[in-house]
Formats: C-alpha cells, structure tokens, sequence
C-alpha cells in the first residue's frame, strides 16, 4: 500500500475504505460479510474507514469490527456530523456523543460536517458556536482533524474553503465529475492551502466500472491491461493533490484489486496516451447518459417509496446498453420486489430534490424515465408477472 500524508504529518492510505455500501443481509448489513472485507482491506494496508452518522448501520458495524479484532489503534475513523439537522450545540454534542458509542472508540480521528452546499450552512453553525465546540474537541483528543464533505459548485466551494482553517475536505471527483462539484479547481485550490482532499464517487456509483461496449471497446483496444475501475483510479491517483481515494469495497476479489492498484499507482504515471483514452470514454459516457445520478442515495427514503436511484440506474442503462436487456432486468428487479418502487408512485412533494447531492430535477426525471421504462407492454407484463409470483 502506498500512502500520502495529511497536513499534521500522518500518512493516510491513498486507498480509502467507504463503510456506506457495506452488503445488506434483509434490514441490517450483513456483519459477517463486512467483517472478512474490512479485515481484509487492513491487512493490505487501508487505514483510512469513512462513515456517517446517517448511513444505517454503519458506525455500529466498523466499531464493532474494529473493537472485535482489537485493530481501532491501527487505523482512522472518519465519520460525519448530519449538520442539516442541528439546530443547536446540545444537538451536536449529543449526536457526537451517540456517534462515539456506535463507534466503540473515544475519539474521531477525522470529523467532517457531512454534505455541505452552501456556505450559510456553516454560518449557521458558527451562530451555534461550532468553532468554540470544535477547539474544545481538539484540545481533549476527542476529534483530531476537523473537515468537510461537500456537494455542490466550484465557487461556493471555494468559499466554504476560506471560510475557516479547515484540516482536510471530501469533495465528488472523478473523470466524469472533472469540472463539475468542486471540481479540479476546487481540488487544486485546497491542495493549495495544504489541505488534504479524500475523493468520494471516484467511480461515479459504479457508471466508470459498467462502461458502454463501445467505451469497453476504446479501453480494450489501448492495450493498457486496465480494467475500467483501474483505469477510474489511478487517474485519480495520478493527481498529487488528491490524498485518498474511497472506494465502497463490498466483496473481498474488489479488496484485493484495489488494494493491488493502490499498492502500484503513483502521482504522474499516466502517460498522454493513457489519457487521451480516459477523453475518449468520457465522451462516449456523456453522449449516452439521461440522467447524472451517482446512487448516493440522499433522496432516500422516498415517502411514497420510489426507489429514485433504481429508476435512474436503469433508466442510463437503456442508453449506456441495450433497452431490451435494460427493461428486462428493471422488470425482473423492481418489478418482482413486494413493495415496487415505481417512478409512476411519485406525488411530486419535492423532498428528494431538497436532499440531491447533483441538483437533479427528480420529479420531471422520474416522469421520463418511467415512460421509457414502462411502456404499456412492459406495464401489461410486470402486472401479470407479479400477479402469478406474489400471491
């Protein structure tokens, strides 16, 4: 493993393990599975674990994980305050409190205010008196380096950036995220002031690893050996200014390639024509995407149980792949569910859109990609096959 180092010295693993999509067995994670993938990761040399206090489940498991196999001290914890629901220091502190407990640990090595968009999100904090509780935290070894993760434009990033003497930052980057989101700009303007930047999305909700057949074409004619998802990161990689890469590992074969990546890949490796490859899939992505939904997953829970993502998924699948296969496996997998969650139960209340990293138009997405989805064959189908499979 190869690693690069914060602002205070410590050398972080350029590889990042994120704790979001740890697998689901029913309601809850599948412990048993997460546990073999994460003690697995740290064996090849990841000690850099990103969570959340809204991710469910997910503090709990890595603290139990960590506390089990007796390995908290080898590696950092980096989890997030939901700073969209405080509404005063009480909150905070009793949320901090709650995090520390799932966490089984008595400190957070790296504390973020999760999601970010606009700089009067933190002005708000600052009326609380964040800054006094967070100088508070440090001095007691509770948090050691206090940051942010954020979703929105370049310039309010920067703004955001100057704002305070922020320790690190998380910001979606990836090939197809270039120059939008923080961006490059935003990534070059933290390495600037010497902060450390941990890349979340480097796949783009795995849209870089299931590339067009076209793309596929691109990359396997290049003759690099890359696979897709190699490709996506040592791009990332290849920039000195990014400090970690998070990748949702869920299966130990994705620990063991990405760790073989991270323990190969370094700053400035890639030649032009690497590159020039890299242009050439982006290209051919953006010609065929609908929608840019990365499946983070923010706009969940729908009230009315639409599984927006879902949606989304197959609806960029009709054009990245086939629209037959594409609607076969949307009716095969959304359709058979108990509970559905059609596009079509959409009431147009407007809270995913509030909650969406990307900014989407859900509501008039969500139409579209129905009417490609369910054409009234398809609907005539999925009603006579659930009939026959769910009663």
């Amino acid at each position: 493993m190869k690693y690069r180092s914060d602002r205070y010295g410590n050398r972080i693993s350029q590889l990042g393990y994120g704790c979001m999509r740890f697998s689901r067995k029913g309601n809850a994670i599948d412990y048993e599975k997460a546990e073999r993938e994460v003690l697995l990761a740290i064996k090849r040399g990841v000690n850099y674990f990103d969570t959340a206090y809204i991710y469910p489940g997910s503090e709990e498991c890595l603290g139990q994980i960590l506390e089990k196999n007796r390995c908290r001290d080898s590696v950092y914890i980096a989890t997030k305050l939901p700073q969209y629901l405080m509404r005063s220091l009480a909150a905070v502190e009793k949320t901090f409190q709650e995090e520390l407990t799932r966490l089984r640990t008595d400190h957070i090595d790296y504390y973020l205010m999760h999601m970010f968009t606009d700089l009067a999100e933190w002005e708000h904090l600052q009326t609380l008196g964040i800054e006094e509780w967070i100088a508070g935290k440090k001095a007691e070894g509770s948090i050691g380096s206090i940051g942010f993760s954020y979703h929105g434009e370049t310039e309010m990033f920067l703004k955001i950036l100057d704002a305070y003497d922020w320790d690190f930052c998380q910001i979606q980057y990836n090939y197809l995220d270039e120059h939008t989101q923080a961006g490059r700009r935003g990534l070059q303007a933290a390495a600037a002031k010497g902060i450390p930047v941990i890349i979340m999305e480097p796949l783009r909700g795995g849209k870089l690893v299931n590339l067009p057949e076209k793309a596929q074409k691109v990359l396997a004619d290049a003759g690099t050996g890359d696979t897709p998802a190699g490709l996506g990161l040592r791009w990332l990689w290849n920039q000195p200014e990014v400090t970690c890469v998070l990748s949702g590992m869920n299966t130990e074969e994705m620990v063991e390639e990405n760790t073989r990546l991270a323990s190969q890949a370094e700053a400035g490796e890639l030649t032009q024509e690497e590159l020039a490859v890299i242009e050439q899939i982006r290209q051919i992505i953006r010609e065929r995407e609908k929608v840019g939904c990365t499946g983070c997953r923010y706009c969940m829970p729908c009230p009315c149980g639409v599984d927006i993502p879902g949606n989304f998924y197959y609806y960029n699948l009709m054009y990245m792949e086939k629209k037959t296969s594409a609607r076969f496996e949307f009716a095969q997998n959304m359709g058979m569910r108990k509970k559905p969650g059609f596009a079509s139960q959409c009431i147009g209340c407007g809270k995913c859109e509030k909650h969406c990293p990307q900014h989407l138009e859900i509501r008039s997405q969500l139409k579209e990609a129905d009417r490609a989805l369910r054409p009234l064959f398809y609907r005539i189908g999925i009603w006579a096959a659930r009939k026959i499979m769910l009663r």
